[in-house]
């Protein structure tokens, strides 16, 4: 079993009740099958304009190619995904790589309820695990015991926190961090920053206000600008990934409660549409349920044949 099966296995068992309803007592692709395939693809929340392109290629294949059967087809599609994930030039990514001087600062963004400070207790858990020195800093000063849950993180990873008193200036504890980690001489900082809704421009602001902050200590701070989306909330993760960019540059995402989700093809339209890197995805609650994106991985997971073969 891959590492990606658990998180995909919503999204696997909706495709291909569609896509085997589809094919069934057919011989050869036609209009009416490739509808049907495209809406599979776009019920898994791909997103219409990466099907498309996923489709107009299977034409073009098809024609080519006389498909006969489901176990070609679905060769076809893999082939298809795999070259669109490809082209975005993202692949599997370390979880740290070499940072530019020390220490290297990641701030993690998005909106409410998408598990940003929980993705942060795990990443630092897994950046201590690797020996590295880790400080967190809790810019979330406006959520309710959002500074306490980080705090429960830390003392989990055994890693330092930077925090403040609730209702304090982000961009301050932000600062403060980034401070403390060069006397540190911490290896990686990680910021959380408060969820806020993608159409508050006030708020998205204040983005720009916290990387400008932390520059007065590390000139080229952040070094990654991680943006968190929510699997589940399907094409709602597209119009997140939009404004976040225009808000601040987002340089690496991460995708989490796949699990829960049958809109896993979210990751799949994400990677083509934005060409960002995807570099981890949520499929658990547990500490160990962050994982590196390894495209070849996920898509081998999302058509594997034991779907095709009933197991």
């Amino acid at each position: 079993m891959g590492i990606f099966d658990k998180g995909v296995q919503k999204t696997k068992h909706n495709f291909f009740q569609k896509l085997s309803r589809a094919v069934i007592g057919r011989s050869k692709i036609d209009d009416k099958v490739l509808d049907a395939i495209e809406e599979a693809l776009v019920s898994s929340d791909m997103g219409v304009d990466t099907t498309l392109k996923v489709i107009d290629n299977l034409e073009e294949r098809v024609g080519k190619d006389k498909y006969m059967s489901l176990d070609e087809l679905v060769d076809m599609l893999r082939e298809e995904i795999e070259d669109l994930i490809d082209a975005t030039g993202s692949g599997i990514s370390p979880l740290f790589s070499g940072a530019p001087g020390k220490p290297y600062v990641i701030m993690v963004v998005g909106v409410n309820g998408v598990g940003k400070t929980t993705t942060i207790g795990k990443l630092a858990s897994k950046f201590k695990a690797m020996g590295k020195n880790v400080v967190l800093g809790a810019a979330d000063t406006f959520r309710a015991a959002a500074v306490e849950q980080l705090q429960i993180w830390a003392d989990r990873a055994g890693v330092d926190i930077v925090r403040q008193k609730m209702g304090s200036d982000p961009a301050s504890v932000a600062y403060d961090t980034v401070k403390s980690a060069v006397a540190k001489d911490a290896d990686i900082v990680l910021i959380d920053t408060a969820g806020r809704l993608h159409n508050r421009t006030d708020l998205m602001n204040e983005l720009t206000k916290i990387r400008n902050v932390m520059r007065k200590v590390i000139p080229d701070a952040p070094h990654k600008v991680l943006l968190v989306l929510d699997g589940t909330t399907g094409q709602n993760a597209f119009q997140q990934v939009r404004e976040f960019s225009k808000a601040t540059d987002v340089t690496a995402l991460a995708v989490t409660k796949l699990d829960g989700s049958a809109k896993g093809g979210v990751v799949l339209g994400i990677a083509d549409q934005f060409k960002i890197p995807i570099e981890y995805i949520g499929i658990g609650e547990g500490i160990d349920d962050l994982k590196v994106f390894d495209k070849k991985e996920f898509v081998e997971s999302l058509f594997s044949k034991d779907d095709i073969e009933g197991k």
